[in-house]
């Protein structure tokens, strides 16, 4: 069968599908009984950027921020006007209120599966751009999780003049809680060194989704996988064809290392080499990942979360019964 033979004629049609596709009952849906701390995050540029604060008393109050950048230098950027204005057009876009909210659940969330995490202490900061494209950093020796709020600054921004549009589509406020749920999520989802098959990625990626289904069930799935609203559209209608791409050639089990940066690493779009590229949704195998998994959940609803991490991905796959069809 050739790989989307009729996709342009039924483009149309598969997108009312897709998004008519009946919704199945929230498995993560459940209810906290020992919520996490209240989050009250801590903006660092404000005070960076007040002259009301003298350097020593920043610099006593954040020891760790300024790293190994000299006092003068350090003073300088503080008294930039450039970045003085990126900071308060970027912190201006962000509903700190409900960030505080939002981030105080999904911690909640992670606790009720993980008992022993511990919740970080939260900071935003504005980097000037400079770590705009990988806005999520925690600190684990301390337990800080940092967010750039430059990272977040809205799709087409003018600052963001020069990067790839494919960046940009998640650089959206609305973008920050699933992103930091995604860095969270990787600490809970070890990785096996000895199985090195495409099947093993495909539901590595899946499980780490699966604690995205698991910590953020109020979050639509576009956000989660870093998708717009039609780059998830795509992804659901063309799923039994992206599968039956990958069993005909014979991928869904090589060990062809190449295949991650096809189908797993960012990107505008995945890379069947066909004619329908430049349509696709990119990380496309991050997305098959996820439907085994939901698959397998929806076979096995009462595996507790943390032996499903457990599993090998042949198993997995093997008692999902994962067979998408159009």
């Amino acid at each position: 069968m050739k790989f989307f033979r009729y996709f342009l004629i039924f483009l149309t049609i598969t997108f009312t599908f897709s998004s008519c596709k009946k919704e199945t009952e929230n498995h993560w849906k459940t209810e906290i009984k020992n919520p996490a701390a209240k989050v009250e995050v801590t903006d660092i540029s404000k005070e960076l950027y007040d002259q009301n604060i003298s350097l020593e008393q920043f610099k006593q109050k954040y020891p760790w921020f300024q790293g190994t950048v000299s006092d003068e230098d350090f003073s300088a950027r503080r008294e930039d006007e450039g970045e003085q204005k990126i900071y308060k057009e970027a912190i201006a876009k962000i509903d700190v209120a409900k960030l505080n909210r939002e981030l105080t659940d999904l911690f909640s969330r992670i606790k009720n599966y993980f008992p022993e995490f511990k919740e970080p202490k939260v900071f935003l900061y504005s980097s000037a751009l400079q770590s705009a494209l990988d806005p999520i950093f925690h600190q684990q020796e301390q337990n800080f999780l940092f967010i750039d709020i430059t990272g977040f600054m809205g799709e087409n921004n003018p600052n963001y003049k020069g990067m790839d549009e494919y960046w940009q589509k998640s650089m959206n406020p609305q973008n920050i809680v699933p992103k930091v749920s995604g860095i969270l999520a990787e600490y809970f989802v070890p990785r096996n060194a000895d199985h090195q098959k495409f099947i093993d990625e495909l539901v590595y990626q899946g499980k780490i989704m699966t604690l995205q289904d698991a910590f953020l069930p109020d979050f639509p799935d576009y956000l989660k996988m870093n998708y717009t609203q039609k780059q998830y559209e795509w992804a659901l209608g063309n799923e039994a064809n992206v599968w039956n791409y990958f069993v005909e050639n014979n991928l869904a089990f090589s060990d062809d290392t190449r295949l991650g940066e096809r189908f797993i690493k960012p990107g505008p779009f995945s890379k069947f080499y066909t004619e329908v590229d430049n349509e696709s949704s990119p990380q496309i195998g991050i997305f098959t990942g996820w439907e085994i998994c939901r698959k397998f959940y929806s076979e096995h609803p009462n595996t507790k979360l943390t032996d499903f991490l457990k599993m090998n991905a042949q198993d997995i796959f093997n008692q999902s019964n994962y067979k998408p069809k159009n």
